[in-house]
């Protein structure tokens, strides 16, 4: 049975299908392997056709050393998600050359099915669960279609693909359960490989010129936020990452741990502000927060300037609490190390620059700070996302020349012109802001909202914010960056205000994903138990979900067999129901039609198989003939039939 040999229409099921597979696949796989499965799936349909003789082992072999050469230049090994994907997908289509009977059909849908499953390494959104539906159902109608044995008098496509649909929504109940109900393990089963979790965009732990304004050109989400009670005005949504203290040439980076800087005070006031937040993968350990963090998620740190770090990298989606106070005082005490180092500046560097803020060494503190914001309000300074560039000394060219800048040239200049100015000062780079969502009452911030700032020290304040970018681009912390760029500059379609419409659609569409994100990607251990705590008024243990889960399937299957039974029982007619206990009885002795044999033939074959029944099953299927094929139903035939195939005592076969 396994061996039988399929044909043309087979393969055409077979092909079809596995293209679709791979057409899901395109934006994860190079150009080479998406060009070689194809052909190899048009070499397998030409085969077929003209009936030419299958490759040999010695004509593929080479063929699969050159593809693994391939592999190996294109992704320096075979180990990782994206080099185990690509050869997996065309070692399945170089299968299709060697595929001839019912168990190689079947090994190569097998693998079909886990490719769409390697979807999900990539994204696991609701467009990509709706994305392998499709294929799916494809997948399951071809594995249909293969089993017939009568290949002369093939099924219909549209009765593959209701059937096939049919049994993957008899599943879904099967399927709901085990979602409920199966046990989440704290943790992951195992980890993805290393390059899973590449392309993830963010936020760096060091700033250079340009370094966010291409990072504002890209509209995925960086995080989500509910907060719990009246949300803070735009202006003062300050999301807090990474505090950058040390110049170095043209790039700003954090404090090494080795210096040991101390921890910083925190004083408060005011009403607390609680919030959610749902953070997308980014790869680093960034946890941001609303400034200033107060009270930080179980399992983070704070550095000693307010950051809040998780333990490893950011790989997958995460939610956590937070609480913040918008009301504070921090750092009250600056120690010499941190005042060393937020004085800090190249010798020799940017004399312009220098040579200004000595002008300012008669002013105190605050007057420094509101006369490089007046500067920068006076002048013709202009906020673009396409800022030219800058040469040698290129705060010096900024603040003197070119005048044009994203935040990262308005924080760099201001923090530069505070320390040669004697007022020690240090960049913050986070995001600010975000896009109010009412259909779920939550924010959204993208990476088009990353921002710099300042934060400079005064003797009776501590640390102090201040956005130089608002003294520019009031607009830009007020609105939104929409509203702050010109038109011509390059922000992308979803941060733009130019569409309502585009807009309404896709923040009705981002509350059901958020929803996805939330129930289903973020259903976990501790949300499962608090689900079924809710649901039935109890705490659960292990084995009362293993058994409450199996119990449920059971009573699923129980009932749906069940109802098959009654159903197909429902559909037959008086003398088909009393055929049906004939070829129960013949079953015994393990005959079973054939497809397409006919009520005689089948009995002439169980004849010679039982030879003292001989007469009684041929009289039986004669009978039996003459009830189907007569104009007007006869009671009394039926029911001389009925006791006739009562009267037929068959032994069950040993």
């Amino acid at each position: 049975m396994i061996n039988r040999l399929l044909n043309t229409q087979h393969l055409k099921w077979l092909l079809i299908s596995l293209a679709v597979v791979l057409a899901t696949h395109i934006p994860n796989l190079p150009v080479w392997v998406i060009i070689s499965s194809v052909a190899f799936g048009a070499w397998r349909y030409l085969l077929d056709k003209y009936q030419w003789p299958m490759p040999k082992i010695w004509a593929l072999l080479p063929i699969t050393l050159l593809i693994c050469v391939g592999i190996i230049f294109t992704f320096k090994g075979f180990f990782g998600r994206d080099a185990s994907l690509s050869l997996l997908v065309v070692m399945c289509a170089l299968k299709l050359l060697e595929t001839k009977n019912l168990r190689d059909y079947m090994l190569v849908i097998v693998l079909g099915f886990f490719l769409v499953g390697n979807l999900f390494l990539f994204n696991q959104t609701i467009a990509t669960f709706g994305l392998s539906i499709l294929p799916i159902l494809l997948l399951t109608a071809t594995l249909i279609h293969i089993s017939y044995k009568n290949a002369n008098n093939p099924k219909p496509i549209i009765f593959n693909l209701k059937l096939a649909g049919q049994l993957l929504l008899q599943a879904v109940p099967v399927m709901l359960i085990l979602f409920v109900l199966f046990p989440r393990i704290p943790g992951p089963l195992w980890g993805l490989p290393q390059d899973a979790n590449s392309g993830m965009s963010g936020l760096g732990d060091s700033l250079q010129f340009g370094n966010i304004s291409n990072l504002t050109k890209n509209s995925a989400i960086a995080f989500r936020v509910q907060f719990k009670g009246n949300a803070p005005e735009q202006n003062q949504l300050y999301w807090r990452g990474p505090v950058l203290w040390h110049q170095e040439d043209r790039s700003w980076t954090m404090s090494s741990n080795k210096i040991g800087l101390q921890a910083e005070s925190l004083k408060v006031s005011g009403k607390p502000i609680s919030y959610s937040i749902t953070l997308e993968p980014h790869n680093r350990l960034w946890m941001l927060m609303l400034d200033m963090p107060t009270l930080i998620p179980s399992g983070a740190k704070l550095t000693h300037d307010y950051a809040v770090l998780a333990e490893k990298p950011i790989h997958n989606r995460l939610r956590y609490e937070g609480v913040s106070n918008s009301d504070y005082q921090l750092g009250l005490n600056l120690g010499e190390r941190e005042r060393t180092l937020s004085l800090q500046i190249n010798e020799g560097e940017n004399p312009k620059t220098v040579q200004l803020a000595k002008t300012w060494l008669n002013l105190n503190a605050a007057e420094k700070i509101n006369t490089a914001l007046k500067r920068y309000r006076q002048q013709p300074f202009v906020y673009t996302l396409r800022p030219p560039i800058l040469g040698e000394n290129p705060v010096d060219e900024f603040l003197f020349n070119t005048k044009r800048g994203f935040c990262e040239h308005y924080a760099t200049s201001f923090v530069y012109l505070m320390r040669a100015a004697g007022v020690p000062a240090r960049i913050v780079t986070g995001y600010q802001g975000g896009e109010f969502n009412p259909n779920g009452n939550y924010y959204i911030v993208r990476q088009s909202d990353a921002h710099a700032w300042a934060e400079v020290w005064l003797a009776d304040k501590g640390w102090v914010r201040v956005d130089p970018t608002a003294a520019v681009s009031p607009e830009r912390i007020e609105s939104g960056i929409s509203d702050a760029l010109d038109e011509n500059d390059e922000l992308p379609l979803m941060a733009r205000a130019d569409y309502p419409w585009l807009k309404k659609a896709y923040l009705n569409w981002d509350s059901v994903n958020n929803g996805w994100n939330q129930w289903v990607l973020g259903y976990d251990y501790k949300k499962q138990l608090d689900f079924l705590k809710k649901l039935s008024g109890k705490d659960f243990n292990l084995q009362e979900m293993l058994t409450w889960m199996m119990g449920i399937i059971a009573l699923i299957m129980g009932l749906t067999t069940y109802f098959l039974i009654r159903q197909q029982k429902a559909k037959l007619n008086p003398s088909q129901r009393v055929y049906a206990h004939y070829l129960n009885q013949l079953k015994r002795a393990g005959l079973m039609p054939n497809n397409g044999e006919t009520v005689l033939d089948f009995a002439a074959r169980a004849a010679k198989v039982l030879p003292n029944q001989q007469t009684q099953i041929l009289d039986i299927a004669h009978r039996y003939n003459v009830i189907t094929y007569s104009q007007s139903p006869n009671p009394a035939l039926l029911q001389d039939l009925a006791q006739r195939i009562k009267q037929l005592n068959i032994p069950k076969q040993s």
